[in-house]
């Protein structure tokens, strides 16, 4: 019978090297999108708004704007982008390529489109089917106007007088999640957990299906250690976004983490099943969980997807290395 070997240090290089991951990716930003006719006039109806990574084309995200024509995605991950803008009563249209780096925090584009064609289809998008919270639907035009200074500044990186702007917008609609959740990121940038804890969970108390939040919620409590919460909310943003690998990665991560090993294999199967460019690091966190229920076939095949997807760097590198410290146990 093979006997299975205690955790190497392999297993923290490569979850430390896991994590900056996360935190390169929480030195993301923000986009908000804003559509309009040539003339400024707002589109009627719900647009549908999806972000296109620029470097493979696969769709990261999509959102329908709101009454103001606007459609925010967060927490995008560092690099190229474009989004394409589609819905009755205009013709489709994508944006040029725009970048997404740590010196643009919150940024945003605006996109004109045309009319569509006058025997074209006229009709609203249904409300009930856009991925915006319905609470941001209703942010009055005041908050609104205070969430858009917030922005700019924290674009600007002008931390202490975007926490000012996003405070007013909240004083004037608490409801906004997403005052809620850029404050909670804007505190992240400060060091300061507490007051970061406390805004991401107002934001998921207003809205416990509003993915942002959970996800940043989660990252706070796997930074604290305390995985079975992040568990827990990440469980809640996969169902809110189920094709989000990023999400599913972070998931699976969290589930190794908190002992959950056949959790941790089901999430990295899904995001395995999904185009998940750059997130090479599922098959590892896959093959760990093999390993730790005594799987080592498994694992060796996972180790060896994950060198397929990332053949070179300091985590190929510790992978070879499990990997061949596996295979000595097989012999």
């Amino acid at each position: 019978m093979v006997q299975h070997r205690p955790l190497t240090l392999l297993l923290p290089l490569l979850l430390c090297l896991s994590f900056a991951q996360i935190s390169a990716e929480h030195q993301g930003g923000n986009i908000h999108v804003y559509v309009t006719y040539p003339d400024d006039r707002v589109p009627g109806g719900q647009l549908r708004v999806v972000l296109i990574s620029g470097s493979n084309g696969d769709a990261i995200g999509e959102m329908f704007t709101n009454d103001r024509g606007e459609a925010t995605f967060l927490n995008v991950a560092i690099g190229n982008y474009h989004v394409s803008v589609s819905g009755d009563g205009i013709q489709a249209i994508q944006s040029d390529t725009f970048q997404v780096d740590e010196r643009k925090v919150t940024q945003s584009i605006l996109v004109r489109v045309q009319p569509a064609a006058a025997n074209g289809n006229a009709n609203a998008t249904k409300a009930d089917d856009s991925t915006v919270s319905v609470s941001d639907l209703k942010v009055p035009k005041k908050a609104s106007q205070e969430f858009d200074k917030a922005t700019k500044l924290i674009a600007k990186q002008e931390w202490q007088k975007a926490i000012e702007q996003l405070n007013k917008a909240l004083a004037l609609y608490p409801a906004n999640v997403q005052a809620y959740n850029n404050l909670g990121v804007v505190y992240a940038r400060l060091g300061d957990a507490a007051k970061e804890r406390d805004a991401l969970q107002k934001a998921t108390a207003a809205n416990e299906h509003f993915a942002p939040a959970l996800v940043n919620l989660a990252r706070l409590e796997i930074r604290e250690h305390n995985f079975a919460a992040a568990e827990a909310d990440l469980t809640k943003a996969v169902a809110a976004d189920p094709m989000d690998v990023r999400t599913l990665t972070l998931l699976a991560q969290a589930q190794l983490l908190d002992v959950h090993y056949e959790d941790a294999i089901a999430s990295a199967r899904k995001v395995h099943a999904l185009p998940h460019n750059s997130y090479a690091l599922v098959h590892y966190v896959s093959a760990r969980a093999c390993e730790r229920l005594h799987r080592l076939s498994e694992a060796v095949s996972e180790l060896g997807l994950f060198l397929s997807e990332e053949p070179t760097g300091e985590r190929a590198s510790a992978a070879r290395q499990e990997m061949a410290a596996i295979q000595q146990q097989l012999r």
